[in-house]
């Protein structure tokens, strides 16, 4: 999945991404408010990590211009401990949740997880797809309960279709979300993932739908 983490300390930041990537998530970098509301106004991200101090734009005027231009992906804000009026003024500006600084990043990634299934209508940690088991906490798939061996651009794939398993999702889409800004977006890279996910998943977890996209966990119609 494809985040973008706004940050205007490089070192705070670059925590974040290692932190967020080592979990399986595509994850883009900005430090400025103006570059952060470009970008999350034109672009798909399945969560924001938006700190509110930034230069340029401040993090609540991005937020209220996204939320004002009807953009509604999960947006984690990041406030100075003890700045209640500050977290109140967030969640009123659209956000879906605050952190307070310092932070523990297990928790971090505890509330993202959480952010992003609830935004897509799971509330467990764990997601099944017919014999296919995925445990967003620890990034494990099971097939019929043995463990399975992915590669983290096969666990991005599975995790999002799963993710959003009650819709045909496009292949532009899924480039987006499996491989971010890194990565020259080749139709021809989806399909070799996606055959080496059937597998080791079996033939019929993802269904093409010729002209429209992927589907996981359905029969081919």
């Amino acid at each position: 999945m494809r985040l973008l983490v706004v940050e205007d300390d490089l070192r705070i930041a670059e925590d974040i991404r290692s932190v967020l990537a080592s979990s399986g998530y595509a994850v883009e970098l900005v430090h400025d408010g103006e570059t952060a509301w470009f970008k999350g106004d034109t672009e798909d991200y399945s969560l924001v990590v938006l700190d509110l101090g930034l230069p340029r734009m401040n993090g609540i005027t991005v937020l209220k211009q996204w939320r004002g231009n009807g953009r509604h992906m999960p947006v984690l804000v990041l406030t100075a401990r003890g700045s209640w009026a500050e977290r109140v003024e967030g969640i009123d500006a659209g956000a879906d949740d605050y952190l307070p600084k310092p932070f523990q990043f297990e928790e971090l990634l505890a509330r993202v997880r959480a952010l992003i299934r609830r935004s897509v209508g799971h509330g467990a940690a764990t997601i099944e797809v017919g014999p296919v088991l995925i445990d967003t906490r620890s990034m494990r798939v099971s097939l019929g309960g043995m463990p399975q061996s992915l590669t983290p651009f096969e666990y991005r794939l599975v995790s999002y279709l799963a993710h959003h398993r009650d819709r045909v999702v496009p292949a532009s889409e899924l480039l987006d979300h499996v491989y971010g800004d890194d990565f020259s977006r080749e139709a021809n890279a989806l399909e070799a993932l996606i055959t080496r996910l059937r597998k080791k998943l079996g033939p019929s977890v993802i269904t093409t739908r010729r002209g429209f996209g992927y589907l996981i966990g359905h029969e081919s119609a």
